[in-house]
């Protein structure tokens, strides 16, 4: 039994791993391609996906709210089981909206972010 606690949290640690390398090894990739003189193209790149961030975003996350809503009511007439997994994929629709909405409203400094690593990692290339 305590076997399995330390099992299902080593899989969250290494899902979160993941989650960060991911990023971190597009970034390296990225970097060395930008070392061979890709950088406006990369930039460019980066600037029409924070406009579709910052067009979809939004609208993205209100409709994932109101599917959430839907889980949950849905939910509420079902039996406990079933309510129960309605009610926490309502929970994790929920999440997802969230961090939809946070990554819309941020995406604006994170291309300007990520525009400075670029420019910064061909200057060193």
């Amino acid at each position: 039994m305590g076997w399995d606690i330390l099992r299902i949290k080593s899989t969250k640690a290494e899902n979160i791993l993941r989650y960060i390398g991911i990023p971190i090894v597009i970034t390296i990739i990225l970097g060395t391609h930008t070392a061979f003189g890709a950088t406006p193209q990369l930039v460019g790149e980066l600037n029409s996906i924070k406009s579709l961030l910052a067009q979809i975003g939004p609208i993205l996350s209100a409709v994932l709210f109101i599917l959430a809503g839907m889980f949950y009511a849905i939910g509420q007439m079902l039996p406990p089981d079933k309510r129960a997994n309605f009610h926490t994929t309502a929970i994790n629709i929920i999440i997802g909206a969230i961090v939809i909405g946070v990554l819309s409203f941020t995406s604006t400094s994170l291309a300007v972010a990520s525009s400075h690593l670029l420019s910064n990692s061909t200057q060193l290339g």
